[in-house]
């Protein structure tokens, strides 16, 4: 695999998820993830909000 240009670091690709199609998954930079501390199997909340998506630490309340 070759190494990406910096500016193309974060451009990511949707994919298809199951065998229905019905959901879709992004990769994030494994350094943003450890930046934020999440971990495998956290539940995070998603949001969208002025044309562009959010996502959260989930808080139990």
């Amino acid at each position: 695999m070759a190494i990406r240009k910096s500016e193309e670091k974060n451009i990511r690709k949707l994919t298809r998820m199951g065998s229905g199609g019905k959901s879709v998954g992004l990769t994030l930079p494994i350094e943003m993830v450890r930046e934020l501390g999440w971990r495998e199997r956290q539940k995070v909340v998603v949001k969208k909000s002025n044309g562009s998506i959010v996502i959260r630490d989930w808080k139990k309340r």
